[in-house]
């Protein structure tokens, strides 16, 4: 008998030998420790209880099952290769639901691939190679697939349901995602998630409860009766600029003796910097800090806010400042259905969008116009909105630095040192070298327009640009070498905030922490506009001290950033791990167990809000 022919006769020891080479690649990349005794016990239960199942119902060609089986799985485990080298945690379906996004956002994904991950699929390709050729005849008769003997199957079928049940039950109150799928094996948790969100009975605070006091109390506020800055902007124009993955790190960095973002720099010097902000987007990232700036509340657990939140009647900063007398407008290169945002403004109420259909699709970058004809075209409308009789209100979305960074040649406008050839440090070096050029280009035109002086301006990054998941050793080093310390958690979220605006005291580097969720709240107070009957979880960072940031997605549950640290939550806060906000250094001290408290109890209010409010 061939040898292909036994083999496949062995199909239960030889497919669970191949699955598991495939699970212990995902352990390697995915956990630190990487695959050990564990992923023996965790896996190999659950790749049986599957074959046992193909046995039983399968009556003719069980090798096509066994084959269904293992491309499923190798799907699988190629998803959660993929999705943690970007998001660092471990995909679930909810993440898998959106994979249409994928194909919209193809370079972003593709540049995460590392070419020996496609070793996943390399047994599927020639085992149907061999066996369905047209000269495989002889194998395929030779394999004659005798049924295994029910009672065996059935003993083995059980005793693996139970080694499953015992891998999940004991981990499932672990508040780490990651270390709970270690814990219960990669394939259990994907299993685990799907039965544990459907019958999960979250705990819905009554809506008399979520009061802006009550708020405000677990945040420990302790609000000035007469807030500094109160109404020094009144009837000034608002612009907040989104800029695409920008990171503070990178204000004031100098590659041999030049600056990467001079026009960034010269902002930051002349006006207010915050440089301790924080991005608080979740899975749809750009679109995600969209919703958590012109809300004031917290991304969903598991999705996306422009798929989960936009039925609702959400109140927002453009209501708000549309009831006091603005005319609001967005303005973004790509089209408008992307991240379902046709759906998001209507639920924000902006006046007007502008999208691909206004901008066009000249000098491509990324997914759209470059940054150049975004603010060039922008510019000229904002002209004519100042003209108007009210002021507006505008937010303008930068993209031509989108991961992967990937601008043309002839919009590179710094060389850099060989060591950055061919590096993703480089290519974002590059990019925001030029998104840098077209802002200050933008800024060039707002102050010939007289628009500048009439307003005051907001800039923020969306969200980080380089994933601490996704840099390899000679890309940590690189950043390494260039900020002064080992680049981490505290580097990756955090980007900065810069304040223009007239009658506030500047420059100023104000060192508090802040974050996305806190410009609404700063912006009202500005130009005086009362937040006191709507509800938000930010607060006035030109005047609160001390801040409580819980965190969403990219971060273990009930990860929290304080005023000098990040933690990240471990199976419960007790075995957790705080992060210095100034250097990454890890800290034997930091984020008190009741600060960890409060952030959990402010999700919940404010998913219990969301989904208390009327349909749009």
């Amino acid at each position: 008998m061939p040898l292909i022919a036994r083999l496949l006769n062995r199909r239960f020891l030889y497919f669970t030998v191949l699955l598991l080479i495939k699970g212990a690649l995902a352990w390697f990349v995915v956990f630190d420790e990487g695959p050990s005794a564990m992923t023996l016990v965790t896996e190999i239960p659950f790749f049986w209880a599957i074959f046992c199942l193909i046995e039983w119902l399968a009556t003719k060609r069980k090798i096509l099952y066994y084959m269904i089986a293992n491309l499923l799985f190798s799907l699988l485990y190629f998803t959660v290769l993929m999705y943690y080298k970007y998001y660092g945690i471990i995909v679930t379906y909810h993440a898998i639901s959106q994979a249409d996004k994928v194909t919209k956002v193809g370079n972003s994904t593709y540049s995460l691939l590392d070419p020996y991950y496609l070793l996943i699929f390399l047994d599927i390709i020639v085992i149907a190679v061999l066996v369905w050729r047209p000269r495989a005849k002889s194998i395929r008769q030779a394999a004659i697939m005798k049924p295994i003997n029910k009672p065996i199957i059935s003993i083995v079928f059980g005793i693996s349901v139970i080694l499953c049940l015992f891998n999940i039950w004991p981990n499932r109150a672990s508040m780490n995602e990651n270390k709970q799928a270690e814990e219960m094996g990669i394939l259990n948790y994907e299993v685990y998630t799907i039965f544990a969100d459907s019958t999960e009975d979250e705990e819905i605070i009554d809506k008399s409860e979520i009061t802006q006091q009550a708020i405000d109390s677990i945040k420990a506020l302790q609000s000035p009766e007469s807030p500094r800055y109160y109404g020094t902007a009144k009837g000034k124009n608002i612009i907040v600029l989104q800029m695409e993955s920008f990171q503070d790190f990178l204000i004031g960095l100098k590659i041999d003796g030049k600056e990467v973002t001079p026009n960034m720099n010269k902002l930051a010097a002349e006006n207010v910097h915050f440089n301790n902000f924080f991005t608080m987007v979740g899975q749809g990232t750009t679109s995600d800090a969209e919703y958590v700036v012109n809300t004031s509340l917290y991304v969903p657990k598991h999705e996306a806010a422009t798929e989960h939140y936009v039925d609702k009647a959400l109140p927002s900063m453009p209501k708000l400042l549309h009831a006091n007398g603005y005319t609001t407008a967005t303005f973004h290169t790509n089209k408008v259905e992307f991240w379902n945002r046709t759906e998001l403004y209507k639920s924000l109420g902006w006046d007007h969008y502008y999208d691909q259909a206004f901008f066009g699709d000249e000098d491509h970058v990324a997914f759209g116009a470059s940054d150049e004809v975004l603010y060039a075209k922008t510019a000229k409308q904002l002209e004519k909105m100042d003209q108007a009789d009210q002021p507006f209100y505008a937010q303008v979305i930068s993209m031509s630095s989108h991961h992967p960074f990937d601008i043309p040649e002839s919009k590179v406008k710094m060389a850099l040192p060989k060591a950055f050839d061919d590096t993703l440090v480089g290519n974002y070096i590059k990019a925001q070298n030029y998104a840098d050029y077209a802002l200050g280009q933008f800024i060039e035109e707002l102050k010939a327009s007289g628009v500048w002086d009439n307003s005051i301006v907001l800039f923020y990054g969306d969200h980080q640009g380089l994933s601490l998941y996704s840099l390899d050793r000679k890309e940590k080093q690189l950043l390494q070498d260039m900020i002064g310390h080992e680049y981490g958690y505290s580097d990756m979220f955090n980007v900065p905030l810069v304040i223009h605006a007239k009658g506030v005291e500047s420059p100023a580097l104000i060192e508090r922490t802040g974050g996305e969720i806190d410009i609404m709240p700063t912006i009202a107070n500005l130009v005086g506009v009362s937040m006191e009957h709507q509800i938000h979880f930010g607060q006035d960072i030109l005047n609160e001290t001390s801040n409580l940031l819980p965190m969403r997605h990219f971060l273990p549950t009930g990860s929290v950033i304080t005023d000098n640290h990040i933690f990240l939550t471990g199976n419960a806060y007790a075995d957790g791990s705080n992060y210095s906000l100034q250097d990454n250094a890890i800290t034997s001290f930091g984020t008190t167990e009741e600060q960890y408290a409060r952030g959990m109890e402010l999700l919940k209010l404010s998913d219990s809000y969301v989904k208390q409010l009327p349909d749009k």
